[in-house]
């Protein structure tokens, strides 16, 4: 294990690095503050939420890949830099990767992560080739080395689209990879457990009638870990009952497991995406209908006269359609 001296000193390195490979002047003036060179000031960057990301990435990869992970970052950083002096023209620079092999080997994968893990570290969000999949959640290609995952950059797609290569990993994800279904029973409610022990998992939400059929009124979705999908289909069981089973399951994953995304509920509401075929919904460049839904139970009344509380607009949609077809909402 390297020291964490050495490794800080391999980070600054490949900081620095990086953003002379972008032709930028760098320099630290302190130990977490990057000097960025350039007109009419100079900029100042507090690097410390980005050392975080890094180890966090170092636990899935080998330090030997900080030089890609730093490119990332600096070439955000460069292209805002030269927006805001004025310049803002696209970075004309070589691909870092061979598109093509990739896609000709289904390299490619999709990873989920949370959404503010993406905006703690300035520039990252905007230099990978990554979208919104649903409040809180975004997706992001990735590519699938044999010892470890690296986002793809998103100057490196050459001619391709990136609704393109967004339905190639999403092809690769859910067909190239292996997954298992198991059907639980928490609190009396039946939960569907997608898993397996890659971190592809999530991806299946963009199949979701290959697992449930038709759903009427669509289902109620967790993505607790990068492994794990939990799916509820809404019908014959008390919606609050169905969310609250959920929401337990979904914790309980959330606080055992590592890289946790998050417990929050979602309501996976089957429409025109659905109702394409498979491989034209994964390359079309749109995303599932998945709208945020939950209920807040006040504890402390007596359990005969709960009262709840919906935290979403949308938690209404479902509990009618529940309701009319069912009848009581619990």
């Amino acid at each position: 294990m390297m020291g964490e001296q050495v490794l800080h000193r391999a980070i600054n390195q490949a900081i620095v690095q990086a953003f002379a490979d972008e032709g930028l002047e760098t320099r630290f003036t302190d130990s977490r503050t990057l000097s960025i060179s350039s007109q009419p000031a100079d900029v100042f960057v507090d690097v410390s939420d980005w050392y975080v990301h890094v180890y966090d990435v170092l636990a899935d990869c080998d330090v030997d890949e900080l030089p890609m992970i730093a490119a990332n970052i600096a070439r955000g950083f460069a292209q805002e830099i030269r927006t805001q002096a004025g310049q803002g023209q696209a970075l004309e620079q070589p691909a870092a990767v061979d598109i093509e092999h990739l896609l000709e080997t289904e390299a490619l994968r999709v990873r989920i992560y949370p959404e503010a893990e993406l905006a703690e570290v300035p520039g990252l969000r905007d230099s990978l080739l990554t979208r919104q999949l649903a409040p809180g959640l975004m997706e992001t290609v990735v590519i699938d080395l044999p010892d470890a995952i690296m986002p793809l950059n998103r100057w490196d797609i050459g001619s391709r689209t990136e609704d393109q290569l967004f339905g190639a990993a999403l092809h690769a994800s859910v067909n190239r990879e292996p997954h298992y279904t198991e059907a639980l029973q928490v609190q009396n409610v039946p939960i569907m457990a997608i898993g397996e022990t890659h971190r592809y998992i999530g991806s299946h939400v963009h199949v979701l009638k290959r697992h449930l059929g038709p759903a009427p009124h669509g289902a109620l979705v967790s993505f607790p870990l990068p492994e794990y999908l939990l799916v509820h289909e809404i019908g014959s069981v008390e919606l609050t009952a169905a969310m609250e089973a959920m929401r337990s399951a979904s914790r309980t994953l959330v606080s055992g497991g590592e890289k946790a995304l998050t417990s929050q509920l979602y309501w996976w509401r089957p429409g025109t995406y659905e109702q394409l075929p498979e491989w034209d919904a994964l390359a079309c460049g749109a995303v599932p209908d998945l709208r945020l839904v939950g209920v807040k139970e006040d504890e402390e009344v007596d359990t005969r006269e709960r009262s709840i509380t919906f935290l979403a607009a949308d938690t209404m949609e479902p509990v009618d359609l529940r309701v009319r077809d069912h009848g009581r909402l619990a």
